[in-house]
């Protein structure tokens, strides 16, 4: 990465910390507190992104590599979840699992956004112009579903505890372990699926970057001797 692509790059990924800050502070100034925000897929996923391009500005600042592709992808991934439940799911009226949209004020609704569309939009985009292209495989889609898994688990042990659970779709309480089961299958399906779209993504990305010419494992293109042309 050259010198000028490196000072973007930090100043890119700066701009993605302070948006999760101000996600995370605008939400926080609300009736929800800190805690009470952690429970959620939403600010887990947010606090990742800021504290790995934070992270990441810090190692460009300095020349050196960016963070492992499969972590980066990874994070990139459960911040793309985040907007697209989000969007798709929770806050379209359309959707079985809507969830009431409650009057915010201004800052908690700057907040929402913040937490819900810019930092997911910010974190592609990172994705996409900073990282380096080619590193990433098949098989890294079903390694990246760990994380959701582990968080399903942590969200129906902790409803066990409070009875309250933090998404519609998770909610045991009025689905039953069946109907978390169903959805959660369906849920890890798409997420796999998107996960193989960012290795697709990737790759091709990784074919336009690549010089014309040369070949995948980055060796010269074989060349025949001058004394060979006349036969």
């Amino acid at each position: 990465m050259s010198l000028r692509r490196r000072r973007v790059a930090v100043a890119f990924r700066l701009a993605v910390v302070l948006s999760v800050l101000a996600g995370v502070v605008l939400t926080a100034l609300g009736p929800a507190t800190v805690t009470g925000l952690l429970p959620y897929f939403t600010i887990q996923s947010n606090v990742a992104v800021g504290v790995l391009a934070g992270y990441a500005a810090w190692r460009a600042g300095h020349g050196r590599p960016d963070p492992p592709s499969v972590l980066k992808g990874a994070v990139t991934l459960y911040i793309t979840i985040t907007g697209v439940v989000y969007h798709l799911v929770l806050a379209n009226p359309a959707s079985p699992f809507a969830m009431v949209q409650p009057d915010r004020t201004l800052g908690e609704a700057l907040g929402n956004q913040f937490l819900h569309t810019v930092v997911p939009l910010l974190a592609v985009a990172d994705w996409t112009l900073f990282d380096p292209r080619g590193r990433l495989r098949a098989r890294y889609a079903a390694w990246w579903l760990a994380f959701p898994l582990a968080y399903l688990g942590f969200a129906l042990i902790r409803g066990l505890v409070v009875h309250r659970y933090p998404y519609p779709f998770v909610d045991a309480g009025q689905l039953g372990y069946g109907g978390v089961a169903l959805n959660s299958l369906l849920f890890a399906f798409v997420f796999w699926l998107l996960g193989l779209l960012f290795v697709g993504v990737d790759r091709g990305l990784s074919r336009r970057a690549r010089p014309r010419g040369d070949t995948p494992g980055g060796a010269p293109p074989a060349t025949v001797p001058a004394g060979r042309l006349s036969g």
